[in-house]
């Protein structure tokens, strides 16, 4: 038992490590100081202890603090749930219809997607969000989404308050400095001293403060909504852009073939409910799902298989034949690759001249693709792929000539 207790409280001293990242040490910032000026200027503004209304804003205040704080806690340390190493399904048969996963030695079960930072395949992968350092999926969405909408709602609360106490502040000194000017002792507007100073500093901490809350509730809420849409129809941001290469793929080889996207139970309530629940545990075990009836369990999986086959076929083979150190601002590199290098999260792969890369997409500065590896690294299940620059490399034309060859001989198919 002692044993048992160590083990889950090393557990737990691992995980808050996750602390230790700018994503939760920027989000917790920020809450920490609107949450604590909205406090403040709460204070001075509308003492709590005279109206019953000054009472109900302070609780306010601090309930929304609370609750923004446990679903953000609840979305970093709860987690999105993780497939089990070596995980195969039940029926061998259906390995047919599944990826496999190099690096956790498993298949890939339905909705899972493996993240390069934690190195885990995770349960109805969402993404990877920077600013809980963990990913959002199966166990966490609801938690996740909540604290998107708890953030905006609490900071537009505090924006309220910011706004307010400067008026009144600077109204309340203006009327008494004009009433001193004039002499007139029977003014309407007496300036009362706050409870608390209000000097420059308060009032320069009040104006940063006012900055985050508007910020944070413009940034978050659209996040809320983003999430909310794909909530609604039951995917993920992921599966949102399988569904939208799946169309273009039937499209472009003319298959005749129609996709049904398998989750979503054409009910938009059903679909709030795989993931909003009153225990707060999601439906479902993160492996099997409820699907359309016009479906099964491997639909998705099987498009995912006809989609990495299609990529494979249209690769294009490129030669590297110039040095790139994988920087994520490469300005050796000329300005206008530095100012259009890709917004993503997706790594940069460093290139050494002579080596062998397939690339699957790009843009007209930048390229995304596999690197070609020896039989050692390829069998210990290494893969390096992600961004580089595309003045680095150039086509080799006998390789993709075969590619273009092979492309349009399925088309033909």
């Amino acid at each position: 038992m002692n044993v048992l207790s160590a083990i889950i409280v090393f557990e737990n001293l691992h995980e808050l490590k996750r602390l230790c990242h700018w994503g939760p040490v920027i989000a917790l910032t920020v809450i920490a100081v609107c949450s604590s000026m909205a406090l403040l200027d709460s204070v001075i503004w509308y003492w709590p202890l005279d109206t019953a209304g000054g009472s109900i804003n302070f609780i306010m205040l601090i309930n929304w603090t609370v609750l923004i704080l446990y679903n953000y806690f609840n979305a970093m340390f709860v987690g999105p749930g993780y497939i089990p190493s070596a995980w195969k399904p039940e029926n061998q048969q259906d390995t047919m219809y599944l990826q496999f996963c190099r690096v956790c030695q498993g298949y890939k079960a339905p909705r899972s997607h493996h993240c390069r930072k934690c190195n885990r395949c995770v349960m109805k992968m969402d993404h990877h969000c920077p600013w809980i350092n963990n990913c959002c999926g199966h166990l966490n969405h609801a938690y996740f989404t909540t604290f998107l909408l708890l953030a905006p709602l609490g900071c537009m609360h505090a924006a309220f308050i910011f706004i307010m106490t400067m008026y009144t502040q600077l109204y309340d000194r203006i009327s008494f400095g004009w009433s001193s000017v004039k002499l007139d002792m029977s003014a309407p507007r007496r300036f009362h001293p706050p409870i608390m100073p209000f000097g420059v500093a308060a009032f320069a901490a009040t104006l940063f403060a006012l900055g985050l809350a508007l910020g944070t509730t413009i940034a978050v809420g659209m996040l809320f909504f983003i999430q909310l849409k794909v909530i609604m129809r039951n995917k993920t941001s992921i599966e949102v852009w399988i569904e939208e290469k799946a169309k273009d793929r039937i499209q472009y080889y003319q298959t005749g073939e129609e996709f049904i996207f398998p989750y979503d139970l054409c009910s938009r309530w059903e679909n709030f409910k795989q993931v909003f629940t009153w225990s707060g545990v999601p439906e479902g075990d993160g492996i099997e799902w409820p699907v359309n009836v016009k479906c099964h369990q491997y639909t998705l999986t099987i498009e995912q298989l006809k989609q990495k086959a299609d990529k494979r076929v249209r690769s294009v083979q490129y030669r590297v034949v110039a040095d790139y150190n994988g920087a994520c601002c490469p300005i050796r590199m000329g300005l206008i690759t530095f100012f259009r290098m890709p917004c993503t999260e997706e790594p940069r792969i460093k290139l050494i001249k002579g080596e062998t890369i397939f690339a699957t997409r790009g843009t007209k500065w930048w390229m995304y693709g596999d690197k070609v590896l020896n039989e050692d690294q390829t069998k210990a299940g290494v893969r390096i792929r992600g961004w580089f620059p595309r003045r680095c490399v150039e086509k080799c034309l006998y390789d993709s000539a075969n590619n273009t060859s092979a492309s349009e001989e399925k088309k033909d198919k």
